[in-house]
């Protein structure tokens, strides 16, 4: 279970990457952190996230990828105590939850 340090500074990442992606990438696709994971050590973080349409997927973490080390430059603007090592990854839990929705509705 996650200290509750971890849990703030996941939820201040996620909001951040959401500033950053509304900021930065392009409006062909909707990309929307869903989730953070991050070391106890608060070293490392995985942001997980949704792309719509779905055919964007591959696009938007070549994006997300590619702009590591500027959203880690946008990080600085909160005073972390250590810097996360940041890195980005489809969100395929919250895709298989919403696939078990649709069906429900069906």
């Amino acid at each position: 279970m996650a200290s509750i340090r971890q849990q703030k500074v996941a939820e201040e990442l996620r909001k951040m990457a959401g500033e950053f992606i509304a900021a930065n990438a392009g409006r062909g696709s909707l990309i929307t952190p869903t989730r953070v994971d991050i070391s106890p050590d608060l070293k490392r973080a995985s942001i997980f996230f949704t792309v719509l349409p779905e055919s964007q997927e591959e696009n938007a973490l070549s994006f997300l990828k590619r702009n590591r080390s500027e959203f880690r430059q946008y990080l600085k603007k909160i005073h972390f105590k250590v810097l996360p090592f940041v890195d980005f990854e489809i969100d395929y839990g919250e895709k298989n939850r919403q696939e078990i929705d649709m069906i429900s509705i069906e």
